[in-house]
C-alpha cells in the first residue's frame, strides 16, 4: 500500500499544489479544507483521482475534525501530515488578532493532538519568514531573538514551539519550512494577485502601497513544492527547520508593478501611496540565507524576478483572462 498523507488547507493555493504533486507520486491522500479561502476548483485534478478523497472541516474544531479522520483513514492510520492550514492574510490578522489564532495556531494545535491520538509520528509545516520580524541581517535559520512583528507571524512561531514540544513527546520526525513570498497559480493573497485584482477594477490607474522599495525574495508555488518534498525526503533530525528560497536580495514591488501593468494593462498609470511598507506587520524587506537546504542538495530552477514574471503571466491569465 501506499503511503498516506494527511493534507490539511489541502483546497489553498499552496496545499492544493501539495496535493497535486503527492498524488503524482503515488501517495494516497485525504485533503480537508474549511473552504474559507481555499476552493474546490482548485482540486479539480486531485477529484479525478482514485487514491484522493476529500472533507469541507474546519481543523480548528477538533471534534468534527476528528470524526473525519476515522472515517476516511483506512485503518485509522496515515504516515505523515502536512498542515498548510491558516490564515494567509496577514492584513486580516492586523485587524482582528482572533482570525490568526483561530485559523493559525488553533489548526496547529489540535492537528498535533489529533496526529498524537491516531499514531501519526512524522509532521511537515508551512511556517513564514514572518516569525523572524523586521531584522537587518541575512536570516539564517538559527537568527534571534525571534520577535514577529504581525499576529500572523506570532502564531506561526507559536506553532513551531508546539511543534518541537510534540517532537519531545509523541512525534518521530517533524519538518518545518520558513517560506518566502510565495506566487503562482491558484493565489488568493499578495502582492501580485492584489495588483490583478486592482486592475480588474480599474485598468487606467493601479494604486501600489508604499513607495515601491520594498524587496523580499519570491518563489514560484512549484518550486516551493519540490523543495518541500525534497526536504522530508532527505532531513532526517528529529526536528528540521529550513528556509526555503532563491539567494540574492530578492525583487522590489516597483518591478513587481511595472511587471504586471506590462502584461495586463500597458497604459495604465502607476501611483504609489508612499511610505516603506504597505500595511501594518508588513515586513519591507528580508534577505534569507538558505546554505541549509542548498546542503540537502536543492537549488530552484528560476530566481526572484523570474519567478515573478511567470506568476504575472498566470495572474493576469485566471484573473484578467488576458
Amino acid at each position: 500500500m501506499s503511503d498516506i498523507a494527511v493534507v490539511t488547507g489541502a483546497a489553498g493555493f499552496i496545499g492544493s499544489h501539495l496535493v497535486d504533486a503527492l498524488l503524482d507520486r503515488g501517495q494516497r491522500v485525504v485533503g480537508v479544507d474549511n473552504l474559507r479561502r481555499g476552493l474546490r476548483a482548485n482540486l479539480a485534478c486531485a477529484f479525478g483521482h482514485p487514491n484522493f478523497a476529500f472533507a469541507e472541516v474546519d481543523c480548528s474544531e477538533i471534534g468534527r475534525f476528528r470524526t473525519v479522520l476515522r472515517a476516511m483513514l483506512p485503518g485509522g492510520r496515515a504516515d505523515v501530515i502536512w498542515h498548510m492550514a491558516a490564515n494567509s492574510d496577514i492584513r486580516a490578522g492586523a485587524d482582528d488578532p482572533n482570525v490568526d489564532l483561530r485559523d493559525t495556531f488553533l489548526t496547529t494545535h489540535e492537528t498535533l493532538r489529533l496526529a498524537r491520538e491516531f499514531g501519526v509520528c512524522r509532521f511537515a509545516f508551512a511556517s513564514t519568514s514572518a516569525v523572524y520580524g523586521e531584522r537587518s541581517e541575512t536570516l539564517t535559520e538559527d537568527s534571534g531573538p525571534l520577535l514577529p512583528i504581525s499576529t500572523y507571524g506570532a502564531m506561526k512561531l507559536a506553532s513551531e514551539a508546539a511543534i518541537s514540544a510534540a517532537v519531545a513527546g509523541a512525534l518521530d520526525r517533524a519538518w518545518i519550512f520558513r517560506l518566502p513570498n510565495v506566487v503562482g497559480a491558484r493565489s488568493t493573497h499578495g502582492v501580485i494577485y492584489d495588483l490583478m485584482q486592482k486592475l480588474k477594477t480599474n485598468r487606467a490607474e493601479l494604486e501600489v502601497l508604499g513607495d515601491g522599495t520594498q524587496q523580499k525574495p519570491y518563489l514560484h508555488v512549484s518550486e516551493l513544492v519540490d523543495a518541500m518534498l525534497f526536504i522530508v525526503e532527505r532531513a532526517d533530525a528529529s526536528l528540521n527547520v529550513h528556509n526555503i528560497s532563491s539567494r540574492g536580495a530578492g525583487t522590489t514591488v516597483r518591478f513587481i508593478a511595472d511587471e504586471v501593468v506590462r502584461v495586463a494593462s500597458p497604459s495604465a498609470r502607476i501611483r504609489y501611496t508612499g511610505g516603506d511598507r504597505g500595511w501594518v506587520g508588513d515586513v519591507p524587506r528580508f534577505t534569507y540565507a538558505v546554505d541549509r537546504i542548498e546542503g540537502l542538495g536543492w537549488v530552484p530552477t528560476q530566481n526572484s524576478d523570474d519567478a515573478v514574471r511567470r506568476a504575472v503571466r498566470e495572474a493576469a491569465a485566471e484573473v484578467l483572462g488576458v
